[in-house]
């Protein structure tokens, strides 16, 4: 064997970096978002013990749902690409084009077992610039084929290292191979299947043997007539050697899917759940099917799933003839590799193992896979077909009569296939380019209808999401997931009665429920969000909720482990207001999965709900030891402890809320929070930079600008609060403790008794009964030196307080004084009775279900039940219910209070001195 040198290096890696150069700027797309995107083994906060304890796509290969694809090292690379650029794409997409071109090397050095140094190289040309390789090349999830066949050839040089002098056995590479087939095989299953190719290569090649000499051999050793050379015992010590290693690989891969397959549907692999003969005669002519693509990569498709090829269901089918056609042509190589001894058929047997060994696991001939055709499979195969490429290419080029014409086609064959290849790293650039490109081929796929419909979704473009999504369920009348993304578009578009129609057409479609049974057909997991999608829906009408419950337990009775249906039904007895229901509802769900941060922060909304707000406080910090950075969590539990009135958690709370505004350093909440938290600890001016931070980014937000101008009254800084003020009611102008506010400044502050007037009339207008503003009204009399009307105006705000004892006061003042002969201007103190209350926000929901998407599993939701509001207060406010008060509010208020009656009686002590 020749070493390979740097000249053929660069040219390897040169023609790579040129085909491949265009997809470093393609995204994330198709099954990267399922591995990539929604993959929280990526994040650091996850343990790296939980990457070999999940399957690829991040979901416990303990449950039903898990593909069992077991591929914890290829997750790893993921994880680093994640450390060095979290989630942008091009850092991923370089990393895969660097495996592929080491990949394309270490191809090249296997290939000079067997071929001259020029066919090697053109063998690994033809590898390098394949475009059936685009899919596992610019496909990020791909990266799992190219990380196995590094190893993969790795274990196999090893292996060929493996023969001594004399016909010796090495064991050191022996052992490296058995190792660097476990390394294989845990960043893809199919890594296992060189031991195979090892074998074939230790008789066939290493030792020489043909299958008549085999069979000679035997033949005799069974009569009697002779013995087994020791060669041969030598042989079979390595090659058990290699299938007990194989052997324990295998038990220990069943252990750990804890001997379950996954579960496919009908939709995936159609023939999977055909009868005999359908299925024997569909899956023999997928074979060359895939052929076809590796000999003619002209119409490549992302997805081969559901109506692509349509089912044999004969034997007269014509498409049996290529079925014949191919094991014909396979069987005559095969012959011939195995008959004869020269150099010629050990390359051609070489070559039909690459091709077929790997190719087992995804050929449907011994279990069912998840599939029907995929390109990324092919990747391995494609070297046992370049290997005979070359070698046939070989074999014409001697003769001079086609030399010239040999190496035309072959410089065409590798031209082509590199525009090729470049042309098709464009189709993965988004999501909506690469399914666009699929439908050119392949228009019986609903899933590929579906795939669009969900990339103009995720645009925003309903309407003509709608249409494809339509379409999808014309191609494939059966299909649950169609119809489902037909009636949460219609519910996009506020079409309800439609999207209503189009869950029921979906929920019919479904199984029929067996009370008391566990829900165990083959069928996508997440069909059953119908039944959550549909409960959604109709629970907004508020005399449906029975319904819509009985729908969330429905699902629950088909799959007693559906964490979805508890979380749902748990928003649902909330809001039926049931929360010792949804407090049990949300337990259940938290058996199923407690490392979930959303159920311990719902489980905290619930605990609100009762009035428990310690056990509440447990829970959001439950939430955040498992996800620190659990926004919702953050915001909320940072109320709860303002809320709480104890001030040795106002630190915490403090620290809670920066992080939010870390994380959402556009909501105005925050901010806000933040300034009554200042406000709370007397820092005033923090407090006036949070309020103005929250109202830059939210200038119609009510309780920071009240607050903000209440802060500035506080300080003495009324005439600044003014323009605050107006602000406020522009926006807001029935804002009754607003005009309170304002009239107050303009009565004490500015001596603008005809804009005082007009604050209070306006409050009257909307609020005859308020007493605030009905009894400032009468001190606006009393500066107008109307003392009848006051008096009048006086009696009726009695009327209306009749407890109050400083306007008892204050007629009796207005009543001296018409009595009196002389008149002296006193100025009631406004400010004690105009006072107002900070406000508080109201429960609002911050995340809203989608209700279903096109991965496995719905958003999550969580409902964000706490209100931020302020805890800072002139006086009382009777006519808004106002919040639990701390020990510390109330002194605050009596200290008010006490002042407001001094300088009552100071007024009065001057009146009656007159």
């Amino acid at each position: 064997m020749a070493d390979i040198n740097l000249k053929e290096i660069t040219l390897i890696v040169g023609v790579v970096t040129a085909c491949y150069w265009n997809s470093l700027f393609c995204g994330f797309v198709f099954d990267d978002v399922s591995a990539i995107l929604d993959n929280k083994d990526l994040h650091p906060s996850t343990p790296l013990k939980t990457l070999f304890q999940n399957d690829f796509w991040g979901t416990p290969m303990s449950e039903e749902r898990s593909h069992k694809s077991y591929r914890p090292l290829t997750v790893l690379t993921f994880r680093l690409n994640y450390l060095l650029s979290e989630l942008k794409p091009m850092s991923y997409h370089l990393l895969n084009m660097i495996f592929h071109a080491v990949v394309s090397v270490i191809f090249l050095k296997v290939c000079r077992l067997f071929l001259d140094s020029k066919s090697s190289v053109i063998a690994s040309l033809l590898f390098a610039v394949h475009p059936i390789h685009t899919e596992a090349v610019t496909g990020v999830v791909g990266r799992a084929e190219l990380l196995s066949s590094i190893f993969f050839l790795a274990a196999f040089l090893s292996y060929t290292r493996s023969k001594g002098p004399d016909n010796s056995i090495v064991w050191t590479p022996i052992a490296l191979t058995v190792f660097l087939v476990a390394v294989a095989t845990l960043c893809k299953e199919q890594g296992i299947t060189v031991v195979g190719i090892c074998c074939v290569y230790e008789v066939f090649i290493a030792q020489g043997y043909t299958l008549p000499l085999l069979c000679t051999t035997a033949g005799q050793f069974l009569r009697g007539k002779g013995s087994i050379p020791f060669s041969m015992l030598q042989t079979l010590v390595k090659l058990i050697v290699l299938m007990f290693s194989t052997l324990l690989l295998v038990v220990i891969r069943v252990q750990v899917i804890q001997s379950q397959l996954p579960v496919f549907t009908r939709f995936d692999n159609p023939a999977a759940v055909s009868p005999t003969p359908t299925r024997q005669l569909t899956f023999n002519y997928l074979l060359p099917v895939n052929a076809w693509l590796l000999l003619n990569p002209s119409e490549l498709c992302c997805d081969w799933t559901m109506g692509t090829i349509p089912l044999i269901e004969s034997l007269l089918d014509i498409r049996n003839l290529a079925t014949f056609t191919f094991f014909c042509f396979l069987g005559t190589l095969g012959v011939f590799s195995l008959r004869y001894s020269g150099d010629s058929s050990k390359t051609v047997l070489m070559a039909l193992c690459l091709m077929a060994l790997p190719f087992i696991p995804a050929s449907n001939l011994f279990f069912p896979v998840g599939f029907v055709v995929a390109e990324r499979v092919l990747y391995v195969p494609s070297m046992g077909f370049c290997i005979l490429v070359a070698h046939g290419w070989q074999k014409i080029s001697t003769k001079s009569v086609f030399k010239k014409l040999s190496w035309i086609c072959l410089s065409m064959v590798i031209l082509t296939h590199s525009l090729k290849t470049f042309h098709r790293n464009w189709d993965w650039e988004s999501e909506y380019t690469l399914f666009m490109s699929a439908l050119k081929v392949n228009k019986n796929n609903a899933k590929l209808w579906n795939n669009v419909g969900h990339a103009l979704e995720n645009e925003k473009n309903f309407e003509r999401a709608l249409k494809y999504f339509l379409q999808a369920t014309h191609v494939q009348p059966d299909d649950i997931g169609a119809h489902m993304n037909v009636g949460r578009t219609y519910k996009n578009l506020n079409r309800t009665k439609e999207a209503e129609e189009s869950y029921m057409m979906a929920k019919s479609l479904m199984p029929q429920i067996i009370p008391g049974k566990k829900y165990a057909a083959r069928i996508a997991p997440n069909h059953l969000n119908v039944y959550i999608n549909l409960a959604n829906l109709i629970r907004a009408n508020e005399s449906r909720l029975e319904e819509a419950d009985q729908l969330y337990r429905q699902a629950i009775s088909m799959r007693p482990d559906f964490k979805q249906a508890y979380i749902s039904r748990g928003e649902l007895l909330l809001k039926m207001n049931k929360p010792l229901k949804a407090k049990e509802a949300y337990l259940k769900a938290l058996e199923l999965d407690r490392n979930n941060a959303d159920l311990w922060y719902n489980l905290a909304i619930v605990y609100i709900e009762l009035k428990e707000p310690n056990e509440a406080l447990k829970n959001f910090n439950r939430a955040l030891e498992l996800n620190p950075k659990h926004k919702l969590a953050l915001f909320n539990s940072a109320i709860l402890m303002q809320e709480s009135g104890e001030v040795k958690l106002r630190p915490e709370a403090r620290k809670r809320l920066l992080s939010y505004i870390n994380e959402e350093p556009l909501d105005a909440n925050g901010y806000f929070n933040l300034g009554m938290l200042a406000m709370d600890d007397k820092k005033d001016n923090e407090a006036e930079i949070w309020m103005k931070k929250a109202i830059k980014l939210q200038a119609d937000f009510r309780s920071a600008l009240f607050n903000l101008a209440l802060l500035y009254s506080q300080t003495s800084k009324e005439l600044k609060a003014l323009p605050i003020l107006e602000e406020l009611l522009r926006y807001y102008p029935d804002h009754i403790k607003g005009l309170i506010l304002k009239g107050d400044i303009l009565m004490n502050q500015k001596k603008d008794i005809v804009g005082a007037k007009k604050c209070f009339e306006r409050i009257l207008e909307m609020d005859p009964s308020n007493v605030q503003g009905k009894h400032n009204l009468c001190v606006v009399y009393f500066e107008e030196k109307d003392l009848l009307k006051a008096e009048r105006c006086l009696l009726e705000t009695l009327a209306l307080a009749p407890h109050e004892e400083y306007i008892q006061r204050h007629l009796n003042i207005v009543r001296d004084k018409i009595s009196s002969s002389s008149f002296i201007e006193p100025i009631f103190p406004t400010s004690k009775i105009s006072s107002v209350e900070g406000e508080k926000i109201p429960s609002e929901s911050v995340k809203e279900s989608r209700g279903e998407s096109r991965q496995t599993q719905i958003v999550k939701t969580s409902d964000n039940k706490s209100q931020s509001k302020s805890n800072k207060q002139l006086g009382k406010d009777r006519d808004e219910e106002t919040p639990h008060k701390t020990t510390k509010d109330i002194k605050e208020i009596e200290k008010k209070r006490v002042a407001a009656l001094k300088r009552l009686e100071e007024i009065e002590r001057i009146l009656n001195g007159e």
